[in-house]
């Protein structure tokens, strides 16, 4: 049996960030309150290591800020203090996120030499206007440049996105899905918006310049954009902000922010593919799916939402869902 994989994040909020992007408040958003330096990477990989069981493929990640954006001397000194960590064996890679106008050869050869294997890209979206309208700094073409250097040179490329943006549509995020599939990312992090305090985003909403992108909205463009990175085999491997007491207690004020998102997408999902194998020959009558095994739920969706509203819009009279273990994924047949 291969080893479990475990990554020991430490986060470097803002660091490296040249600008302020309208929805951005690292230091709420992570929990981070003082920026991390080489005894931060030291103390944090000590402890990870310490309650960790010894048997998993562990990873240090640099997350929060632009880390290629910082300055060489503090990068250095970051990736510096890993290093024992992973000449030992105690860790396996390093791994950090960044901008994509932060990228160029003499980073490539710098994260090289430094033993980093994954870069994640915060491209955010690649429409021009939701880019200027949220203040990313940087461009699509940016985005496009900073991939194929990053896949050229043999690093694993992760990208991030994030819907209902600042002038953002449902087709301007499936744009940009099938402009990051084009590029060929290892793995694609999505991350719907969410309004926290202490950002412009939190102003431009009470002023009421932006609406908030609510939770529905965010679930049914995101199970849309899982069926287009599904068919081009490119794992989601994150899908909403990941919930901290922070978060939890007041600071997310508004839009896609639920700490079960994913689940709500997967619910959604199966509540499409449900509707597709039902017609208005089946009102009035008892229908039944099965589904792989451990996907009940899912297909049944939170509160038996699923049943209910497929009862409802096709006038059944009860949903049954069945495992079968033929099946796997999302497949789902009616019986």
């Amino acid at each position: 049996m291969r080893p479990k994989r475990a990554i020991i994040p430490v986060f470097v909020p803002h660091l490296g960030c040249p600008n302020m992007c309208v929805f951005c408040n690292q230091r709420r958003i992570s929990g981070a309150q003082i920026p991390a330096d080489g005894d931060t990477v030291r103390r944090e990989v000590t402890e990870g290591l310490a309650r960790l069981g010894g048997d998993e493929r562990t990873s240090i990640a640099f997350y929060g800020g632009s880390f290629t954006a910082i300055p060489a001397a503090q990068q250095e000194e970051l990736l510096g203090a890993a290093q024992p960590f992973l000449a030992s064996g105690a860790i396996e890679s390093i791994r950090l996120s960044t901008r994509p106008d932060a990228i160029d050869g003499d980073v490539i050869e710098r994260l090289r030499r430094y033993g980093v294997r994954t870069v994640e890209l915060g491209v955010q979206s690649m429409c021009e206007d939701v880019l200027a309208a949220s203040k990313r700094g940087h461009t699509p073409d940016d985005a496009r440049q900073a991939a194929k250097l990053l896949r050229e040179a043999g690093f694993e490329l992760i990208l991030q996105m994030m819907t209902g943006l600042p002038c953002d549509t449902p087709a301007k995020s499936i744009y940009t899905a099938r402009e990051f599939i084009a590029m060929g990312p290892a793995g694609v992090r999505i991350y719907p918006t969410v309004i926290i305090k202490d950002t412009e985003l939190f102003d431009m909403w009470i002023a009421g310049s932006y609406k908030e992108h609510t939770v529905e909205e965010a679930v049914g463009i995101c199970a849309d954009l899982m069926e287009l990175f599904d068919a081009a085999h490119i794992p989601v491997i994150r899908l909403g902000l990941n919930p901290t007491d922070e978060l939890s207690s007041g600071s997310a004020v508004a839009g896609a922010y639920h700490p079960a998102l994913g689940e709500l997408v997967l619910n959604r999902r199966y509540f499409v593919r449900e509707s597709s194998l039902i017609g208005e020959s089946d009102r009035g009558k008892a229908v039944t799916f099965c589904v792989a095994p451990g996907r009940t739920s899912a297909a049944i969706g939170q509160r038996r939402r699923n049943v209910t509203e497929l009862c409802g819009l096709f006038g059944l009279t009860n949903v049954k869902i069945l495992e079968k273990s033929s099946l796997s994924g999302m497949d789902i047949v009616r019986i």
